[in-house]
């Protein structure tokens, strides 16, 4: 995607300067748009953690790289599988995570020590190269969705699509999940304004996919995240399309605390609910998304506290609770598959149940 006229991708790499993994630091925008360079597992890691780098699929193709990082150090078998777990225990309930590292162990472990640290930026590269295409072809699966609206509609009346969270470009390699669809349903001439939640306690919408959508010229309004269903019951919300973090086999669907209610108030005013996902956050070992799937709980000051810019220019953070007030923060929520309309993924559209999925990736069942 672009910025100002220039295509980037959520990471790479730079060759001529010691093979340092480049990212953008998420927590800056969208006041400021700094490059990040990682040049160790460790601060892989703590890009993740404090969510400098975040989205499902980029956080397994960055954490792809902190690995290929630490094996510059140290190739040998107990040096990759201690770096191996650290990275994998960053972040406990995106599933890209934990696959993109078991994909670099079954590719590494059987190489050489010597070998390894130029076979896992290689790997690391192809798992790049394949969230970028798998988010194009979600793009293009989606953007049905929104042709058909238009062909019901007309090709004067707006599509408005809501939208939770970040599930665009900057929360993958490229193209984004969510956003891919809104992406070239703008740029094939169609009508199309998104209603972006702000998304509290962390405000991803109002941060990062306004500036994205902004930044390629899409028509969006950020919206308080309890103003969602007040739009649907006034006909102002023709389809609801988030990401994921987490698909179990049954369809049951973890995404950014919030998503549940919007589903509820989707079915509510029969406006659909689709979830954009590639196959790499299905996790075939779960079934029951509510029982199985561990919540992240962050740090009680991302709600107790929030970041803003001052009339001086100046980004601070201020407090707004009382004093000594505790706070909770799950950082996700589980949507039930019956509350889903679809799933939207790389090979087409399915229901969100076991059979859904099993028509479209029979070889992952």
């Amino acid at each position: 995607m672009k910025i100002n006229g220039t295509p980037y991708r959520s990471v790479w790499v730079d060759e001529n300067d010691g093979w340092s993994v480049h990212i953008f630091d998420q927590t800056r925008l969208p006041f400021a748009l700094e490059v990040m360079r990682l040049v160790s597992q460790d601060e892989v890691a703590h890009a993740i953690r404090t969510m400098q780098v975040r989205g499902a699929p980029l956080i397994g193709a960055v954490a792809a790289y902190g690995l290929a990082l630490a094996l510059r150090t140290d190739a040998q078998d107990a040096a990759l599988e201690d770096n191996a777990a650290m990275l994998a225990a960053t972040r406990p309930t995106a599933i890209n995570l934990r696959w993109a590292i078991e994909r670099m162990l079954t590719h590494l472990r059987p190489l050489p020590p010597a070998e390894r640290a130029q076979a896992a930026y290689a790997e690391a590269a192809r798992i790049c190269d394949e969230d970028a295409a798998q988010n194009e072809a979600i793009g293009r699966h989606g953007l049905e969705l929104l042709r058909a609206i238009a062909d019901r509609h007309g090709p004067d009346r707006t599509i408005n699509i809501l939208t939770h969270c970040n599930a665009g470009w900057i929360a993958t390699v490229d193209w984004g999940t969510a956003l891919a669809p809104i992406y070239m349903a703008h740029d094939a001439g169609l009508k199309v304004h998104v209603w972006v939640d702000e998304t509290r306690p962390r405000n991803q919408g109002a941060a990062l996919t306004a500036w994205e959508l902004g930044s390629h010229g899409v028509p969006h309004t950020v919206i308080a995240d309890n103003a969602g269903g007040h739009l649907m019951q006034h006909g102002q919300v023709d389809i609801v399309i988030v990401g994921t973090d987490r698909v179990t086999r049954s369809g049951d669907v973890a995404n950014k605390i919030g998503t549940y209610l919007k589903a509820l108030a989707a079915q509510d005013n029969a406006v659909p609910f689709w979830v954009a996902l590639p196959s790499t956050t299905i996790d075939w070992t779960v079934d029951d998304g509510i029982k199985e799937i561990p919540i992240e709980e962050r740090a009680a000051g991302e709600v107790t506290h929030v970041a803003g810019r001052d009339p001086q220019g100046k980004v601070t953070q201020v407090q707004i609770t009382p004093d000594g007030t505790n706070a909770a923060n799950p950082a996700f929520d589980v949507t039930p598959a019956r509350l889903v309309t679809g799933l939207i993924t790389e090979k087409g559209r399915c229901p969100a149940s076991q059979a859904g999925l099993l028509s479209l990736f029979p070889e992952l069942g």
